[in-house]
């Protein structure tokens, strides 16, 4: 209840404010909107049935994935885009990263019993299922940024060389490579660097390097990756990247290697018995130029995506397929600090199933010893006693 004059003021001034914005222009509306993130223009959509209509445009939200993801500025992305639903529900499906807790207990005998236990069709999933899946229909849409400056775009319509899909690629490990980089190649097409220009610091030798790290410290906390997975034929898509690097490793496999992993925790449940895989993106830069007279440079030399299960084994093409169509369907958040709490959740189940497996292994190898020195000394006691 309204009870003092100033109550009585502060709603005679909202009362005004709100049919002053009913009188402006909704073209002024739209270009407002049009320059607020996706996050803010959903916001903004709750104020008022004004802010809501203007942000149900699809244009607004195309402006929005391009700023986000440079790939989509294409008239083929833009085409299939439309096709699955429109820019705003692909800003719904692929802004929020992954999110999967769903990690089961680490037990190494479980997986033991598994090749025995189960048959074809629950190891490779329904033979109508599988055959009502395609590589064709998988569309990866890739965008690396640094220091929030895109560097890097491609989209890979289908998954290479997978025409062999009644043959090898349905039972080889499954991996996607974006780039084909090796040395001496001067033609390389994907050729992507970053330079001093770009931010990076400048480095006079490896050595140092090794010592500080600083190169290494500015190229991890400034890349960013995204990978969004289409599938056309169901009309649905993913980002399955972390967004940020999960981890890394400096000098690998040599001195002017880095290393930047990135990823997330796929459900594989009626899948595979381990129920949950790891989508692993691996970014390896190599130092191309140094020293005091040159700008330190660095070259993207592999961007590529395998899936493994809990005991680091690669997952095959068949089954990498239909973890890739339920990873559509997966849980999803905002917020970055639950997708890597899923992920550092994985990492711990992952890393007790193998300490259980050496325990169990360590155990295997006692009792063999044991077993031998007893048939060893068995056998001697039965020729001394003749």
């Amino acid at each position: 209840m309204i009870t003092t004059e100033d109550d009585w003021r502060i709603m005679e001034l909202s009362v005004t404010q709100a049919e002053s914005m009913t009188s402006l222009n909704s073209d002024l509306f739209y270009d407002i909107l049009g320059r607020l993130d996706g996050s803010t223009l959903a916001s903004a959509a709750c104020t008022c049935a004004a802010f809501c209509s203007i942000s149900k445009e699809e244009k607004i939200w195309e402006n929005v994935c391009r700023s986000l993801w440079p790939s989509v500025d294409r008239e083929d992305v833009r085409s299939l885009i439309s096709r699955v639903g429109g820019f705003r529900k692909f800003y719904a499906d692929c802004f929020p990263l992954i999110v999967n807790k769903e990690v089961p207990v680490a037990q190494w005998d479980y997986y033991l019993e598994y090749p025995e236990e189960w048959t074809e069709d629950d190891y490779y999933g329904e033979v109508d299922e599988l055959d009502s899946i395609s590589p064709s229909d998988f569309i990866s849409i890739v965008d690396i940024r640094y220091n929030d400056k895109p560097i890097y775009s491609k989209v890979l319509w289908g998954i290479p060389d997978s025409d062999g899909y009644n043959g090898w690629f349905s039972n080889c490990p499954f991996r996607i490579d974006l780039l084909r980089y090796s040395d001496g190649d001067e033609d390389h097409n994907d050729k992507v660097t970053l330079s001093v220009a770009d931010g990076l610091p400048p480095i006079t030798s490896i050595e140092r390097e090794r010592k500080d790290g600083k190169l290494w410290k500015e190229l991890r906390d400034g890349i960013r990756l995204s990978w969004i997975v289409v599938n056309k034929k169901v009309k649905q898509a993913a980002n399955v990247a972390s967004w940020s690097p999960l981890g890394g490793q400096r000098h690998w496999p040599t001195d002017k290697d880095f290393l930047i992993r990135f990823g997330s925790i796929l459900p594989a449940k009626d899948i595979l018995p381990c129920k949950v895989v790891e989508c692993i993106l691996v970014m390896k830069f190599r130092v191309i130029q140094m020293g005091e007279g040159s700008q330190t440079t660095l070259q993207l030399t592999e961007l590529s995506m395998q899936l493994e299960d809990m005991e680091g084994s690669h997952v095959n093409g068949r089954n990498s397929l239909l973890v890739l169509r339920e990873a559509l369907n997966c849980r999803r958040s905002r917020n970055y600090s639950e997708a890597l709490e899923s992920c550092h959740l994985y990492s711990k189940v992952q890393s007790e199933l193998k300490e259980e497996k050496m325990r169990n292994e360590s155990w295997l190898d006692r009792l063999c010893i044991i077993s031998g020195i007893t048939t060893f000394f068995t056998l001697w006691y039965c020729i001394l006693s003749k």
